[in-house]
């Protein structure tokens, strides 16, 4: 079916869409803590009547709606948190919890989902594909989609293939972005723990001096990426906090470096990180100091399996642009590790909506979410 086809037949499921996302937006929620919007999606679900209907770690929903059988089954993911900002659109549907906000547009992704469950429950007698829809928490802090994936949300049915999508401010409003290959960055938070012996300024030969092992540390780290990472494979490190000593004339006895690894390439991640704790043996040898190593969240590089990329271009037509990657992360990736997936980028900028995402005056119009709402029912088969 042509794609403007299947638009006209989802746009009249545009009020569905800003029904969803203006309530979901009143009621954003942390991760981990998204009671209110799970109790609303598990709603709205059971009232479409779903094959299964489940709840996964905690505060996740999985909805399935089952085809004839002779299709694939084909999952499609939504995140459902948000974020710690203050919300300052000045929309009258804004937030209700004070110092939160869907500054991300996750309130957009959960709205897109339930009105495909919608159409999905509109259009079941002619449905092949076995449909998985996945609500995950916690996308903005520890990772939601591992623990999903681990309580197996990709079994029973066995997931043949997922998507995922992202809204995005810098695509223009009606244009959905994809490429093959690496789309979103892996990353990595780390915690460097420097332990030195604390002395007097005048007897620094008495101790072990802990900043200066984190200076050399810091600026070794960076030179590591500098000479060795291939640069036509991109990678940087950046440590946004230092914190170290109590007074100016004593030796600090622990410095602390809090920091984040981004590349494009889950392998080249893996040799980073063993450099990096190259590093780290070298300047505790030189300075006699011991560094602990501390990895706190994780996530793998989101890569677009290309024969399913090739599948969503086809599909999208004149709707589709190359997407650039971003050094920006996204634990769908973990989800592309178990079986193939596309993440794509859906265009929400115009004139009016032009705030980054995470900006507390981020906002776009629910005509945005068409075409990714279109794209979703486009990439099951029917009768």
């Amino acid at each position: 079916m042509d794609f403007r086809e299947i638009e006209r037949r989802t746009a009249p499921y545009l009020g569905e869409l800003v029904r969803h996302r203006r309530a979901l937006h009143r009621i954003p929620e942390l991760g981990d803590c998204e009671f209110k919007t799970h109790d609303y999606i598990l709603e709205q679900l059971a009232s479409l009547h779903p094959d299964d209907l489940r709840t996964f770690v905690g505060t996740g929903i999985r909805a399935v709606f089952c085809g004839n059988g002779t299709g694939r089954v084909v999952a499609f993911r939504a995140d459902i948190d948000a974020l710690p900002v203050a919300e300052e659109t000045g929309r009258y549907f804004a937030s209700e919890h004070p110092g939160r906000m869907h500054a991300c547009g996750h309130d957009g992704h959960m709205a897109n989902l339930l009105t495909f469950a919608k159409w999905l429950a509109d259009n079941r007698q002619t449905l092949r594909d076995d449909v998985v829809l996945l609500f995950q928490p916690s996308e903005e802090t520890f990772g939601g989609a591992k623990r999903m994936i681990d309580e197996g949300a990709l079994e029973d049915p066995h997931v043949e293939v997922i998507f995922g999508m992202h809204v995005m401010p810098d695509i223009p409003k009606g244009k959905i972005a994809v490429c093959e290959g690496p789309i979103m960055a892996q990353t990595c938070e780390m915690d460097f723990v420097i332990h030195g012996v604390s002395a007097h300024g005048a007897t620094p030969h008495l101790g072990t001096d802990a900043v200066t092992a984190m200076a050399h540390l810091l600026t070794l780290m960076q030179t590591t990426v500098a000479r060795c990472v291939d640069p036509c494979k991109q990678a940087l490190i950046t440590i946004g906090r230092i914190s170290a000593g109590t007074q100016r004339n004593i030796l600090a006895s622990e410095a602390r470096m809090e920091g984040i690894v981004r590349t494009f390439s889950n392998e080249v991640y893996d040799g980073l990180e063993a450099r990096i704790r190259d590093d780290i043996a070298a300047v505790d040898r030189a300075f006699g100091t011991k560094t602990e190593f501390i990895k706190r969240v994780f996530y793998p590089c989101v890569e677009n399996d290309p024969e399913e990329t090739a599948r969503v271009r086809d599909l999208l037509g004149d709707r589709c642009m190359q997407a650039i990657p971003k050094m920006t992360a996204e634990d769908f990736s973990y989800y592309q590790l178990s079986v193939p997936g596309v993440f794509v980028f859906c265009g929400c900028g115009d004139e009016r909506h032009s705030s980054p995402l995470h900006a507390c005056t981020f906002d776009f119009d629910e005509e945005a979410l068409l075409p990714g709402l279109a794209m979703f029912a486009g990439l099951v088969s029917y009768v």
